[in-house]
């Protein structure tokens, strides 16, 4: 490699930025390799090339500072910039994402109180329904079993009774048909509601996770880490020891 000259080194680079074979970590990367290498990776028209393909839409703007700066320092400016345009859309995208998942909360605490609403509506009338069909069963005995004057006085309070027991034991079934359809059909609406809570919160993770961000450790973990870094030493130390001792 030492004996190739800077121009077709930098020809290299330069074909490897035109061809998106190298980008800014790249030439970043091989600047720290050698001091050949630190001078050619550090050019201007490398940088004003790869300038002009990474922010094609930024590179008329801010004339006035590029005429003071190199294309390394305003490459550096406006991937600041557009990094923290992308950090603010993300967490834009996150903060969407959260009401999102807090309305299907609520939505779905209305749909689990009127279900239990609808539940108790439904018990109340297979209750009454219970009730209305003892009391026919129990007037079909009475009308077998008991004295004529008996029946004459039951026939009576009945006819006093605004709504006939069969209507109304109709009347309680059709309700009761109603209270289950409504109870399927929140059911229903529980369920889709919970999918949708559910895939909201994946998003969610998914949009937080980060598997290059820099996670710092404080606290115990940090007290953790150390100790298995010095740990990890000494038995290093050791184990060099071991080898330099003469037989």
């Amino acid at each position: 490699m030492s004996f190739l000259p800077g121009e077709i080194w930098r020809r290299i680079l330069d074909l490897g930025i035109e061809n998106s074979k190298l980008n800014y970590k790249d030439l970043c990367s091989i600047s720290i390799s050698c001091r050949r290498f630190n001078r050619l990776s550090g050019e201007d028209a490398l940088w004003s090339t790869l300038l002009s393909l990474d922010f094609p839409h930024k590179v008329g703007a801010s004339s006035s500072t590029s005429l003071n700066s190199s294309s390394k320092t305003l490459y550096k400016i406006r991937f600041e910039k557009d990094k923290a345009s992308k950090l603010a859309a993300h967490r834009r995208a996150v903060l969407r994402m959260e009401s999102q998942v807090a309305v299907y909360v609520k939505s779905l605490k209305d749909l689990r109180l009127r279900l239990m609403g609808e539940n108790e509506r439904m018990k109340a009338v297979v209750q009454e329904l219970t009730n209305f069909e003892k009391v026919r069963q129990a007037s079909v005995a009475l009308n077998v079993w008991q004295p004529e004057i008996i029946r004459g006085r039951q026939k009576q309070v009945v006819e006093q009774n605004g709504v006939p027991i069969d209507s109304r034991i109709t009347a309680l079934k059709m309700e009761l048909r109603l209270c289950k359809q409504q109870i399927a059909a929140f059911d229903k609406a529980y369920k889709n509601q919970q999918w949708r809570l559910d895939a909201s919160k994946e998003q969610l993770s998914s949009l937080k996770y980060h598997p290059l961000r820099d996670y710092k450790l404080t606290g115990t973990g940090r007290d953790e880490c150390n100790m298995k870094l010095k740990k990890l030493k000494r038995c290093s130390n050791w184990n060099a020891g071991l080898l330099l001792e003469p037989n």
